[in-house]
């Protein structure tokens, strides 16, 4: 039977009452959370995205998990493999679900040129732990209109310390020596750095590099330095991957990722090393798509996440190095000895990356270099691999 059925009418009359002072149902729960504010509502929950593995641990202890015990939120962790063809369909269609994209240089300057990016010049970066501006503190190119600083990164040769003996290589142009380190060589599937180096290794200053890279007889110089490396020349995609040739002794010499490389050089097995000669840095930076429903929070979470004890926090659980020249005094000499800028390495060959001359010149380079790799596994050794 019916429980309001089975009251007396006093009782009844009560609960009549008792409905009639509290309003339509819903009402006294909307007073309750109009009386209480902001203490009833959850904070936004901002989505950071960036690229997996150990990159993505690096960030996870450096700022990810300390900005979200700093503020009791939650940052939602997401990651892509690169490029600007998501964040594109996510503004084009209205559908912005990423609020903080680590981007590399050259992706973040495209896709700010597309509009893709909120604009960040006046987002008031904090300054740096020895109170250096922020806008003085930040390595040349790590600030854009659309982007801030994450980590200064390299691409540098490692060699198997087998092969050598006691004549390791030690310079940009002995990648390509074949005669006097013999062995097969892998590369990155890209014709960035690997044009950069055998221009540099085949005697052009780095000032004149890009400019003979916009000449076809500055690519067809390239490209024939290349040639020497055509014998047995493996193929790698993944960062991981290089380290497993040389441990394995598959190839004598690889282009390496300097953060990834420098992590597991000091892992049981490891049978390489790095040489920082002739490297090609790059930068990565944070930008936030437009459109972002969290635009504030997102920003906030930048300016934590770019601070000099952030960075100098993820570079201590991998060595990308930091954007920002304050962070380099707060790392230990075991961690400077393995960061790309390093004080250590000033005296060594290397070369800044153009981000924007690659994102204007990467297509027609593209094109060359795959045309070039189609003839090296044609006439390459047996075992060559794409």
């Amino acid at each position: 039977m019916n429980r309001y059925r089975n009251t007396s009418a006093r009782t009844r009359l009560a609960l009549l009452a008792s409905i009639v002072l509290a309003g339509p149902p819903g009402v006294a729960l909307a007073q309750e959370t109009q009386d209480t504010g902001a203490m009833m509502m959850p904070k936004p929950e901002i989505t950071f995205t960036s690229w997996t593995g150990t990159y993505m641990r690096s960030q996870m202890l450096g700022f990810v998990r300390p900005y979200e015990s700093a503020n009791g939120v939650r940052v939602n962790v997401a990651h892509y493999n690169g490029g600007i063809g998501e964040i594109r369909d996510q503004v084009e269609s209205a559908n912005v679900v990423w609020d903080v994209v680590d981007l590399t240089q050259a992706d973040s300057l495209r896709a700010c040129q597309e509009g893709l990016l909120e604009n960040l010049s006046d987002v008031g970066l904090p300054d740096g732990a020895d109170g250096t501006p922020a806008a003085e503190d930040f390595v040349d190119g790590a600030l854009n209109d659309c982007g801030v600083g994450v980590i200064v990164w390299s691409t540098a040769f490692a060699y198997n310390q087998d092969a050598y003996g006691d004549n390791p290589p030690t310079t940009i142009a002995d990648f390509f020596n074949t005669d006097d380190y013999p062995g097969p060589r892998a590369i990155r599937n890209d014709p960035t750095v690997i044009m950069e180096w055998a221009l540099m290794a085949d005697g052009v200053a780095r000032e004149d590099v890009y400019p003979m890279l916009e000449t076809e007889e500055g690519v067809e110089q390239a490209l024939a330095k290349m040639n020497s490396i055509r014998s047995g020349l493996q193929i790698w995609q993944a960062g991981r991957e290089p380290v497993r040739l040389l441990n394995a002794g598959e190839v004598a010499m690889a282009s390496i990722w300097t953060g990834t490389g420098a992590d597991a050089s000091r892992e049981d097995g490891a049978n390489f090393s790095i040489v920082f000669d002739g490297q090609v840095i790059e930068l990565d930076l944070f930008g936030i798509p437009k459109g972002s429903r969290y635009k504030e929070e997102a920003i906030d979470f930048i300016r934590f996440a770019s601070s000099s004890e952030s960075l100098a926090n993820m570079a201590k659980h991998l060595p990308n190095g930091p954007t920002r020249q304050s962070s380099l005094g707060l790392l230990p000499d075991e961690i400077l000895a393995l960061l790309p800028n390093s004080p250590a390495y000033q005296d060594k060959i290397s070369i800044r990356s153009d981000a924007d001359w690659w994102s204007r010149n990467h297509a027609r380079l593209e094109e060359a270099f795959q045309a070039w790799l189609t003839e090296a596994v044609r006439q390459g050794a047996a075992g060559t691999t794409r």
